[in-house]
C-alpha cells in the first residue's frame, strides 16, 4: 500500500499559495453559472451536468507529488510524459514507455466536455486534456510504481468539446479521497509541460460506487480501511470546495463491477 504523507506536505504547501487565487476564481465561477442560467436553453448541455450545477468552475487544485509533466523528477525513465512519443491515447490502461503491462483493476470509461465559463459556458473544442491516476494498488506509475507508464495520458476535445478515456476504477489510500488528476490546457502543442495548463484540478469519485467497488471487487480489499476513514468533506485537497463545485467535479457512473462502468462529467474552465 502507498503512503501519500510526505506528498500531502507537498500538496498543502501549493495548496496555500494557491488559495487566494482560488477564492477569486470560485467567485467569478459563481457569476458566471448565473448569467448562463438566464439562456440556458440556447447552450450545449454539458455531457453530465445538473441544470442547477450548469456552468460551474473546477476549482483549481494541486497536482501532487506525482504529475510526470516535467515539474518534478520521478524514479522512471521520464519525468515528463507529456513530451513522450505515445502519450496521446485515449486507452491509458497500459504502459507505453519501456512496458506494455496493463494496469488491472475494474474498466472505466470516462467521458468529459470542456466548457468555457466565462464564456456562457460555450464549448471549448481543441482543448486538450492530461488525466493521470493511482492503481488498484494505490501506486503511481513512474514514481512509487517506477517502470510503468500506465494511468497516464493526452486526449484532445472534438467539435462538440468531448474527449474520452479508457482507465479503471482508482484505489483508495491513506490520507486522500479517491480522485484523479486533470491538467487542462489550451491545445495540444501548449501540452508540453506543467507550466502551460489553464486549469489543474481534480473529480472526485462518487462514494456509494467507491464503496461497492472495495467491497466487493477483486484487487481492492486494502481500500476498504482508507476509505472507512475518510469523507470528501474532511479530504485535504477537496474539504474547502463549495457544494456546486464538488457536484460538477463528481462524474456521474452508469455500470457495475462486472460490466465495467461509464462515466461522465463536464470540466468548467474559466478561460
Amino acid at each position: 500500500m502507498h503512503h501519500e504523507d510526505g506528498g500531502l506536505k507537498q500538496d498543502l504547501a501549493i495548496f496555500a499559495r494557491m488559495l487566494e487565487r482560488r477564492r477569486a476564481l470560485k467567485l467569478f465561477g459563481a457569476a458566471a453559472g448565473f448569467a448562463a442560467l438566464g439562456g440556458i436553453g440556447k447552450l450545449l448541455t454539458p455531457v453530465a451536468a445538473a441544470a442547477g450545477d450548469h456552468c460551474v468552475a473546477d476549482a483549481p487544485e494541486t497536482a501532487g507529488p506525482y504529475p510526470a509533466d516535467g515539474t518534478n523528477q520521478s524514479q522512471g525513465p521520464t519525468s515528463d510524459v507529456l513530451t513522450e512519443a505515445g502519450v496521446v491515447r485515449r486507452d491509458i490502461r497500459s504502459s507505453f514507455i519501456g512496458s506494455v503491462a496493463k494496469a488491472k483493476g475494474v474498466p472505466v470509461k470516462l467521458t468529459m466536455q470542456v466548457v468555457n465559463t466565462h464564456g456562457g459556458c460555450a464549448i471549448l473544442p481543441g482543448y486538450a486534456v492530461y488525466i493521470w491516476q493511482c492503481d488498484r494498488d494505490a501506486g503511481y506509475s513512474l514514481y512509487t510504481v517506477p517502470k510503468e507508464s500506465y494511468l497516464r495520458g493526452v486526449q484532445v476535445a472534438d467539435e462538440n468539446g468531448n474527449l474520452t478515456f479508457k482507465t479503471i476504477f482508482p484505489a483508495c489510500y491513506p490520507g486522500r479521497y479517491p480522485h484523479m488528476h486533470l491538467e487542462i490546457f489550451e491545445s495540444l502543442e501548449q501540452a508540453t509541460n506543467g507550466h502551460n495548463a489553464v486549469l489543474t484540478t481534480q473529480l472526485a469519485l462518487p462514494g456509494d460506487v467507491c464503496q461497492d467497488v472495495y467491497d466487493n471487487a477483486p484487487g481492492y480489499r486494502a481500500s476498504r480501511t482508507s476509505f472507512a476513514n475518510i469523507s470528501i468533506e474532511t479530504d485535504s485537497v477537496f474539504r474547502d470546495d463549495t457544494k456546486r463545485q464538488l457536484r460538477a467535479m463528481t462524474p456521474k457512473f452508469e455500470g457495475s463491477i462486472k460490466d465495467g462502468y461509464t462515466a461522465t462529467c463536464t470540466l468548467g474552465v474559466p478561460v
